[in-house]
């Protein structure tokens, strides 16, 4: 709601505009004692079709069709100034609209007066009598508005309420004339009510739009109201009081918390990332809920910096958390102390110490910093507070799965309205969506560091291919699965100077993948030492595999079964200058002879290692010196719009007279085969150059 004061000495006009489009101003006025008009509320206007600058200054005998006979416009002298009997009184009155009909209104009109013991009269009409109709003006009726309406003196007691008032707080009947403001308002925000209606009497200047709440003292329910305040007309530079019109706003502000909670719940956890998911928090809090919020994790959330029980308790206190995303109202984020990724430090008896380690949410409505507070005792935060004025503060623990993993604390500075139990249990809300999506990026994260270790650890960074033949590899990690797949490449050197060459490709991605591979890896190593021929090495290995498949060794022993894998493995001997190859379901290799010409030999293939059907079939194939080999796992060649003959025939073109240097060849490969989109599943290339037998 806003409220406007016109220009002129004494006079003013004022504009209810309620804050819900579809709620009409009030009908108010204020007479002075000899009958001029003041103030003219634009229900008023509603009602009897007069502007306010038609009214404002003339007699209100203008608008009557006779003398209001309940009360004369000139009270005894003093009689305002007894508070212990607030002088008020119904009255009829036959009102003139502006096109000349006389409406029959019901008024109150009440007794207000300023410290100079001028006296005033402030009308609300609250009905039309005998049945009448009001025409437009009639939701402007006191009676019948939703509006909360009630006039203050000058000293904040009570001088009028309206039935709205009286019914939405359970107030009796004929009100509390004389009582104070937080007498009456029992129920009320006492540090949000009282500092307001002073500031409005101090200044002069109305205040709208403000969010109070109140609580019964009876059953416990509670109402939000978007009150406006604006001072009744001055007389000779005193204020004879104030007016507050308040409405009730509970069932849109619940909305607006459901939508709150809504929203959050799409946007809060959008990635895996943790640092990510803290700055949705505090972003989606502010300025909804707070002026200024900060996440800190603890040490249960790695961040990938030394952990902090290695860390010494310094002069700021104990470091307890790494701040992970905040947000504010203010630009460059005043209230932080510390920035994103830095320790914080928390002192001794703080709230945030407390809600650590007892795991429960701390309120803090009045935010207090002087001797014997905890802020005492901790001086860094104590300065943020008084510089940047923050009042208020929650400070709510992340936790899921029984474990604490930070704390989400919410401060209001420019927002003068304390938190109450309701916004902490919002945050609250809003604390355990995060938390839920923390712990998912926090699992994800460590098993995702957990698998690249066990990966990188598996895939030999420099492959050697002993005196048979020069090597060189690539492994490109698909950005889709987070670079954790299955692939597998290896040389493994065999008796009389010959080397296995071996790839391959696990279902699957993730540490079950990496580990799957691990296992397949071991396995073809030891099946390797036997010496046997390519396809017996293969039954061999795919009999393991439905081996562990039937255990369900998984289950049993936490490791994964090895199903679903291709293998290729060819032994070249350069002795005779014959490779002898065998396939388990993976992409035939690509040979580039001596000449620089490319091709895809005939080889039989067999089925997947795990598939446990028929056996496998070996190829041998004679290549001269300099004769280059490559192979690779199907991420290299397939995509979603190509099949994958159509890159094979790609990748027949890219390697065609291969440079002198296999590792620039390796890097040609790569560029080419990637150059219109990244990979969509990880790329493993192993490419290998023939010689005759060397002494090593």
């Amino acid at each position: 709601m806003a409220h406007r004061l016109g220009a002129g000495t004494g006079q003013a006009s004022v504009d209810f505009t309620a804050s819900a489009s579809d709620v009409a101003a009030p009908a108010l006025a204020l007479v002075a004692s000899n009958g001029t008009v003041l103030a003219w509320g634009d229900g008023c206007r509603r009602l009897l079709g007069y502007r306010a600058e038609e009214v404002v200054g003339r007699s209100v005998e203008r608008l009557t069709q006779g003398p209001v006979d309940a009360l004369s416009w000139s009270a005894a002298p003093g009689a305002v100034g007894n508070r212990g009997s607030r002088q008020s009184a119904g009255a009829v009155v036959e009102a003139r609209h502006q096109d000349g009909r006389v409406l029959p209104l019901t008024v109150e009109i009440v007794a207000a007066g300023g410290t100079n013991g001028e006296d005033c009269w402030f009308v609300a009409v609250t009905g039309a009598a005998g049945g009448a109709e009001a025409g437009d003006g009639e939701e402007g009726l006191l009676d019948r508005s939703p509006l909360a309406v009630a006039v203050w003196d000058s000293d904040m007691r009570l001088m009028w309420l309206n039935r709205a008032s009286k019914e939405l707080m359970g107030l009796p009947t004929e009100g509390n004339p004389g009582e104070s403001v937080l007498r009456v308002l029992r129920g009320f925000d006492r540090t949000s009510v009282g500092p307001v209606l002073r500031g409005v009497l101090e200044s002069g200047q109305p205040v709208g739009n403000h969010v109070v709440r109140w609580v019964s003292p009876e059953d416990g329910r509670e109402l939000v109201f978007s009150s406006s305040l604006f001072p009744l007309a001055p007389r000779d530079g005193t204020l004879p009081g104030m007016c507050s019109v308040s409405l009730d706003i509970t069932r849109s502000w619940e909305r607006e918390r459901l939508a709150l909670l809504s929203r959050a719940a799409q946007r809060i956890g959008t990635t895996l990332d943790v640092l990510t998911t803290a700055q949705e928090l505090a972003d989606m809090a502010v300025p909804a809920l707070a002026d200024y919020v900060a996440v800190d994790l603890a040490e249960a959330v790695p961040l990938g910096e030394e952990p902090l029980e290695r860390m010494h308790e310094g002069e700021l206190g104990i470091p307890v958390f790494r701040r992970a995303g905040m947000a504010s109202i203010h630009d460059g984020v005043p209230e932080a102390p510390y920035k994103v990724g830095e320790v914080v430090y928390v002192a001794l008896g703080s709230p945030y110490l407390a809600a650590l380690r007892e795991g429960r949410s701390y309120l803090n409505p009045i935010l207090e910093s002087g001797p014997g507070t905890w802020l005492a005792r901790d001086p860094v935060r104590r300065r943020r507070v008084r510089e940047t004025g923050m009042h208020s503060l929650m400070t709510i623990p992340l936790k899921a799965r029984g474990t604490i993993l930070g704390l989400v604390s919410f401060a209001r500075n420019e927002n003068v309205v304390p938190f109450s139990r309701n916004d902490l249990l919002l945050a609250e809300e809003l604390a355990v969506q995060a938390s839920l999506s923390l712990d998912n990026a926090r699992r994800y994260t460590r098993e995702r560091t957990a698998a690249l270790t066990l990966q990188r650890s598996l895939l030999s960074e420099h492959l050697s291919g002993g005196a048979a033949v020069d090597l060189a590899s690539r492994y490109l990690p698909s950005a889709r699965y987070e670079g954790v797949g299955g692939d597998l490449m290896d040389a493994i050197e065999l008796p009389g100077g010959r080397i296995a060459l071996v790839i391959g490709d696990v279902v699957g991605h993730g540490i079950h993948a990496a580990a799957s591979m691990g296992r397949l890896r071991t396995a073809v190593h030891t099946l390797a030492v036997l010496d046997q021929p390519p396809a017996e090495l293969l039954d061999n290995l795919n009999k393991v595999a439905v081996q562990l498949a039937r255990r369900d060794t998984w289950t049993a022993t936490g490791y994964p079964s090895i199903t679903g894998a291709s293998c290729l493995y060819a032994v070249y001997d350069p002795a005779d200058r014959t490779c002898t190859l065998a396939r388990a379901g993976h992409p035939p290799p690509v040979l580039v002879t001596p000449d620089g010409h490319a091709a895809i030999p005939s080889t039989p293939v067999g089925p997947p290692i795990g598939a446990g059907t028929s056996p496998y079939e070996s190829v041998e194939l004679e290549l001269p010196d300099d004769t280059v080999i490559a192979l690779f796992t199907d991420g290299l060649v397939e995509t979603r719009e190509d099949d994958i003959d159509a890159g094979l025939d790609r990748l027949t073109a890219a390697v065609r007279h291969p440079p002198a240097d296999l590792d620039d060849l390796c890097t040609r490969v790569i560029t080419r085969m990637t150059a219109q989109a990244p990979p969509e599943d990880d790329v493993a290339l192993l490419v290998a150059r023939t010689h005759g037998p060397r002494q090593t």
